[in-house]
């Protein structure tokens, strides 16, 4: 059987004449390169960014990677409907942190590699919008972009996803329109508007697309016509414009951005706009000393040199209109100022209260910089004679130094300190480097004294500043005989900064701490509270506060509960709350649940093994389970006196284990010779 099978279908091949090989097309031959070269772009992106890729959390990424509060469904449903839960109301966003948070957690790798997969998926689409327009140097500008230094801040940075997925949907608006426009087919006016409302709701600077389209269609056509062009982006513009103004709203009512140092006349704010628009574009010619914290400016009416920044600007697109034949360089310089245009200080944002300049600020106005650029060059290679390799290897050294400098960039966002002090080495004037550092500084075993003298630093550069105050305070809080001193830092940066819920809540630990003031420490963390009601931290030190006066322990059990609420992350609301039930003859069952769910969260944690012993051993039958939670306790802190104590008492009530329970009450006497309940237990046994 299988004999004539075989043979039946070699006869039947036989009859079948054997098909050609089918030679790849051009077309073929041509995707394969666009792939390759696509390839070879998200190659050099992750290259040029492994040192930022195992770093950790910067500065306010706690702050956008989603927040303990809002990790649940009702978190999701907040990040969309209640304006302040998040620092900016970008609910496109923080939908995809939160998502992200759902998918690895805290895993940090994970944040950054998605960071720098947007980047590097931006400047493809870069390419694939030039090359529909024709542009000459499409990959050679997607290269420049991918890898200019300048983008390091908004890739590296974790925070800063809010640029790079917004520039998805931004560049992804703008295929999908140049569809509509070529076609004039509605389903791809309706995507395009789709993607430029999730652009917008990612964030607002991208309301400048419907400009930088107008800008397109002048550089195609030479002139704009009002049906063609205008009309379908009137919407736009509209949505665009009060997209920006509501940003504009949050950031002065919100986010903080007003007072004296957003006080600006608008003939300052002229000049502050010429001379941003100056740095920017040296920044991206010339990418040297770049920071993450650039020297704040004293913009100055009386100064006459400061006026030649904005005259410089009029100059270049007086020359751009009138001496070059192309539209090309004074297009992209459109799209430059254009893009721009929202952080060049016409709109308050809280940045400004440190520097007016940053550069994620002109993440995809540079675009407007690097294409004509790119174009310029692939034009002059053209009109060139000469090998095409000998072109094409300028290319990539041109290339290969671009992502040599960004990988040298993205090493100061390994780490919070490294990023602080590389800062300061270039900015050593930057009191909020120094602000940051040294609170950061606080956290670190035995780096205490460098972290007080970066504060006082800070101190000294900027005497008026609520954070400087409220980290000095939190510095001396460790300080035994400092209160006199903590209390009066924190009312300094209550007095320069009402609305400081971290300020009233560490004024409140203060208080706490300060014999007869518990009510004060009760009135603070309540204040707290009322500036931001979901404030796990105070919530937590509100219910130790009322747990400590009689009569008020079901109210501190609403405040634990509370916090564990919040921040279900917490070990120690949980904690809290078991010892609170714990004093509750009918309420063991639930103190042993307590401290169980905060032994979840933190398995290491021995005071939580010890009283949950404490709790089984006051249990009829659940004598064994304390001594294995006694002796978790110790194996995890070997040096917990009251751990022995109490292992020695449950010890003393297991038949043949007196021998055990005597070691355990003399181990605990070493440690705590104090300890006389050791002593008399001993001098009972023996």
């Amino acid at each position: 059987m299988a004999t004539v099978s075989r043979l039946s279908a070699a006869k039947k091949n036989a009859r079948t004449p054997a098909k050609p090989l089918v030679k790849p097309t051009e077309s073929n031959r041509a995707t394969l390169r666009q792939l390759t070269m696509g390839a070879l772009l998200f190659c050099a992106v992750l290259v040029a960014y492994l040192p930022a890729l195992n770093g950790g959390l910067l500065w306010d990424d706690d702050g956008h990677v989603t927040r303990p509060d809002l990790q649940s469904l009702h978190g999701l449903w907040r990040i969309w409907f209640e304006i302040g839960s998040t620092q900016q109301y970008y609910p496109v966003l923080h939908s995809a942190f939160w998502v992200e948070h759902r998918l690895w957690g805290n895993a940090v790798l994970d944040y950054h590699l998605t960071n720098v997969g947007l980047h590097a998926l931006a400047a493809v689409l870069v390419v694939v919008i030039l090359r529909r327009l024709s542009v000459p140097g499409a990959w050679l500008a997607g290269f420049i972009f991918a890898l200019h230094p300048v983008a390091v801040e908004s890739a590296a940075w974790i925070s800063e996803q809010k640029n790079t997925l917004s520039a998805i949907f931004y560049l992804s608006a703008a295929v999908a329109y140049l569809s509509f426009d070529r076609t004039r087919r509605k389903w791809a006016y309706f995507l395009a508007s789709g993607l430029f409302g999730l652009a917008l709701l990612s964030k607002s600077v991208t309301a400048t697309l419907p400009c930088a389209l107008l800008v397109v269609f002048w550089w195609q056509r030479g002139c704009l016509e009002w049906k063609r062009d205008a009309l379908p982006l009137l919407p736009w513009l509209g949505i665009g414009a009060s997209a920006g103004l509501f940003t504009a709203w949050v950031e002065r009512t919100i986010v903080g951005a007003n007072g004296a140092d957003y006080a600006l006349t608008l003939v300052q704010r002229f000049l502050l706009a010429g001379r941003a628009i100056c740095f920017y574009l040296g920044k991206l010619i010339w990418p040297a000393d770049l920071m993450f914290i650039y020297p704040r400016w004293t913009v100055n009416v009386g100064v006459w040199w400061q006026y030649l920044f904005p005259a410089g600007v009029v100059a270049l697109a007086a020359f751009l209109w009138l001496k070059i034949r192309r539209r090309g360089p004074l297009a992209g310089f459109l799209f430059f100022i254009g893009t721009l245009f929202p952080a060049l200080g016409f709109f308050n944002v809280y940045p400004f209260a440190y520097s007016y300049v940053a550069d994620h600020f002109q993440y995809l106005a540079s675009l407007g910089i690097i294409v004509p650029v790119a174009a310029g060059l692939a034009l002059a290679a053209g009109r060139i004679s000469g090998r095409a390799q000998i072109k094409t290897a300028c290319a990539a050294a041109l290339v290969l130094t671009l992502g040599v400098a960004s990988w040298r960039q993205s090493r100061m966002y390994r780490d919070s300190e490294s990023l602080y002090r590389e800062t300061l080495a270039r900015n050593p004037g930057c009191w909020l480097a120094h602000n940051n550092l040294g609170a950061d500084l606080l956290d670190v075993p035995g780096r205490f004294p460098e972290a007080i003298g970066h504060i006082e630093a800070a101190m000294r550069l900027q005497p008026n500043r609520a954070e400087v105050y409220n980290n000095l305070g939190s510095a001396l809080l460790q300080v035994p005989g400092r209160l006199p001193d903590v209390i009066a830092d924190f009312e300094k940066a209550l007095r320069i900064r009402p609305a400081y819920p971290e300020a009233y809540n560490n004024l409140g630990i203060a208080f706490s701490r300060s014999p007869g003031r518990m009510s004060d420490a009760i009135a603070e963390f309540e204040a707290a509270l009322r500036i931001r009601p979901e404030y796990a931290e105070a919530e937590n030190n509100l219910g130790i506060a009322l747990s400590s006066i009689s009569g008020r322990l079901q109210d501190a059990i609403v405040h634990f509960e509370a916090a564990a609420r919040i921040n279900p992350e917490d070990a120690q609301p949980r904690f809290n709350l078991g010892n609170i039930l714990s004093r509750f003859p009918g309420r063991l069952p639930e103190a042993v649940a307590e401290y169980q769910a905060a032994l979840r969260i933190r398995p290491d944690y021995p005071q939580a093994h010890d009283n949950l012993g404490g709790v089984l051993s006051k249990i009829p039958g659940r004598l064994p389970e304390a001594i294995a939670e006694y002796e978790a306790a110790l194996r995890t802190d070997p040096e917990l006196a009251d751990a022995h104590y109490n292992l020695g008492l449950a010890l003393a009530q297991v038949p043949g284990r007196s021998p055990d329970a005597v070691a355990q009450f003399r181990e605990a006497l070493r440690l705590r010779p104090d300890l006389t309940q050791a002593r008399q237990m001993l001098e009972v046994m023996q």
